[in-house]
């Protein structure tokens, strides 16, 4: 539950918004007043998104939605520009779309590489890219999704570890570059967090893995954190709160990590 208003009159994109950290963003900034654009490819997810969003609606908060693949750059573009001249204005990129697969390294094709890091880093990319010169009418800002996959061993997931690496390095590249234009660009990296990618994935570890190598995914009392534990974090860089954070990237994974 939240009583801020810290999103009142503020234009948002959510990438990822059907489902997991994506949905509970859209959630948590609606109800603190932003009018958020929940994108996805998932028209069912969306759908209910924006049911729950509209329930959750505070302080003037309005949600809507658009199907959009994130790496077809025509399909990214219309979107970001077709909110703008809705909204007249954008203040916050909150980038949470991505995909989880795991593979022993040497099984894994080049195609299916490059296809994560595609969707993962590629997408973040494009929408970032789009969103730009209008965060810089109004000196708004960006929230990227790491990982504790990018600073950490996480066995079997070489792609998607590579992937959470580069935006990263995307984020702290683009802080600096926008250091002094006023566009603030920061990162989440959660580790263990109960969405429906984590649970899919529960039950797709390669045969063969060695489950002893990923005891810190989660903590001893086998609890994971929950979506609306990284949407809060997400709520507070992206807002006045977070006005002094720039390249930030921070780790939400409740101390499994050290």
């Amino acid at each position: 539950m939240t009583i801020a208003s810290r999103f009142q009159n503020k234009s948002i994109i959510v990438t990822g918004g059907a489902s997991g950290i994506g949905r509970a963003s859209v959630i948590r900034l609606v109800s603190e007043g932003g009018t958020v654009l929940a994108v996805d490819r998932n028209a069912d997810g969306l759908r209910e998104t924006l049911a729950l969003a509209n329930a959750a609606a505070g302080y003037g908060g309005a949600v809507r939605s658009a199907q959009v693949s994130i790496t077809e750059e025509s399909e990214v573009r219309d979107s970001v520009q077709a909110f703008v001249q809705e909204q007249g204005r954008l203040d916050v990129l909150v980038n949470m779309a991505g995909i989880l697969r795991s593979t022993h390294t040497t099984h894994t094709s080049f195609e299916d590489f490059m296809q994560v890091l595609q969707i993962n880093l590629g997408g973040t990319f494009l929408f970032c890219r789009e969103a730009l010169p209008f965060l810089l009418e109004t000196r708004g800002n960006i929230v990227n999704a790491a990982s504790t996959s990018a600073f950490f061993g996480h066995p079997y997931m070489a792609a998607y570890s590579a992937s959470k690496g580069g935006i990263a390095a995307l984020t702290q590249a683009l802080s600096r570059e926008y250091l002094n234009r006023g566009v603030r660009v920061n990162a989440v990296a959660p580790g263990g967090i109960s969405t429906p990618m984590v649970a899919a994935q529960a039950q797709a570890f390669p045969e063969g893995s060695d489950f002893t190598l990923l005891g810190h995914l989660s903590r001893p009392d086998r609890q994971f954190g929950e979506p609306q534990d990284v949407a809060a974090v997400i709520a507070m860089l992206a807002s006045e709160d977070g006005a002094f954070m720039n390249g930030a990237i921070l780790r939400i994974d409740g101390g499994t990590h050290g």
